[in-house]
C-alpha cells in the first residue's frame, strides 16, 4: 500500500531574523504566514538574504531572533519526520550514486517505499531520460540540478522549498520545468516556497510572491498572483500576466531605490 502524503502545513514566521557572527544582518525581524497548499515565491535583489530565510524555514539556519512553526511544530521536526524536501542551487548529489541510486537514498532515509516505476516517471519528467544509471560526475551542471529536483519530489512532501532551482538548466528546459512540476505539487496539495531573481517566473508559478527588500531583507509588498491554472508559458505573455510583473518590478525598483538614498545623502 502507498504511503499517506503528508498534509501541506502552514508556515508561520514569527518575528524571524538573522544577524551573522561579524554584525551582518541578513534578514530584519518579519512576520510572514504561508498558506497550506499554497506556491509562494520571495524575489529580491541579489544578497538580500532570500536564501537565508529558506534556510531558516527549512530549519538548516538557525534563527538569531524570532520563530519558525510548520503545521505547528518547528522546522526539525518536520526534518525528522521527512516532512519536508529542500532543493538548493547546489544540487549536493552523492557522487559514488547514479541519479536513480540518489533518488532512491532520498526515499530510504525518508523511510518511504522505493517505488521504481514512480522514480522512472520522475526523472522522464525532468528530462533525464537515459540517465537513469549515470553518475553525477557524467552529468552537466544543469542535468544534475534536474536530477535533484526529482530527488526532493520524490518523497511526496508536504512542504517543498526550492531555491534557484532552475537556475543552471537551459532556457527551453526551464520553461519546461516551470510549467511541467507544479502540476506535480498541486496534485498533491504541496505547500511549496521557491526562491528566484526571475519575476516571470516566480508570477507564473506561484499563487503569492513576496517581494523582500536589499538587506536585511524585510518584506516591501505582497502581491496576490491571480491567474488562472493550470498555467502554461504562453499565459505568461498574456496582458493579466505582464501586469503583475509590472507590480512585481515596480516593488523591486521602489525598494531598491529607497535603499540607496541614505547613500546619496552622505
Amino acid at each position: 500500500m502507498a504511503p499517506e502524503l503528508t498534509p501541506p502545513p502552514e508556515i508561520v514566521c514569527t518575528g524571524l531574523g538573522k544577524t551573522f557572527e561579524g554584525g551582518t544582518e541578513a534578514v530584519e525581524a518579519l512576520n510572514l504566514t504561508i498558506a497550506a497548499g499554497q506556491t509562494t515565491t520571495l524575489v529580491g535583489p541579489s544578497g538580500c538574504g532570500k536564501s537565508t530565510l529558506l534556510r531558516m524555514i527549512a530549519g538548516l539556519e538557525e534563527a538569531s531572533v524570532g520563530a519558525v512553526s510548520i503545521g505547528g511544530e518547528a522546522p526539525f521536526e518536520t526534518l525528522k519526520r521527512a516532512g519536508l524536501s529542500v532543493a538548493f542551487q547546489d544540487p549536493s548529489l552523492l557522487p559514488w550514486r547514479s541519479v536513480r541510486g540518489n533518488i532512491e537514498l532520498a526515499l530510504k532515509l525518508a523511510r518511504r517505499p522505493v517505488d521504481t516505476g514512480a522514480i522512472d516517471q520522475l526523472i522522464s519528467l525532468v528530462g533525464l531520460d537515459g540517465f537513469a544509471e549515470t553518475r553525477p560526475a557524467e552529468l552537466s551542471g544543469g542535468m544534475r540540478q534536474r536530477a535533484a529536483i526529482a530527488r526532493a519530489l520524490a518523497t511526496k512532501p508536504g512542504l517543498l522549498l526550492l531555491d534557484e532551482p532552475f537556475g543552471a538548466v537551459d532556457e527551453l528546459t526551464r520553461q519546461q520545468l516551470a510549467q511541467d512540476l507544479p502540476r506535480i505539487w498541486e496534485a498533491q496539495g504541496t505547500t511549496t516556497v521557491l526562491v528566484t531573481h526571475s519575476v516571470s517566473e516566480a508570477v507564473l508559478l506561484s499563487d503569492r510572491v513576496i517581494v523582500l527588500s536589499p538587506r536585511p531583507a524585510k518584506i516591501v509588498a505582497d502581491i496576490q498572483i491571480t491567474l488562472p491554472r493550470p498555467r502554461t508559458t504562453e499565459m505568461g505573455r498574456d496582458k493579466a500576466a505582464s501586469n503583475l510583473k509590472e507590480q512585481v518590478f515596480a516593488a523591486l525598483s521602489e525598494s531598491m531605490a529607497a535603499a540607496q538614498r541614505p547613500l546619496a545623502a552622505q
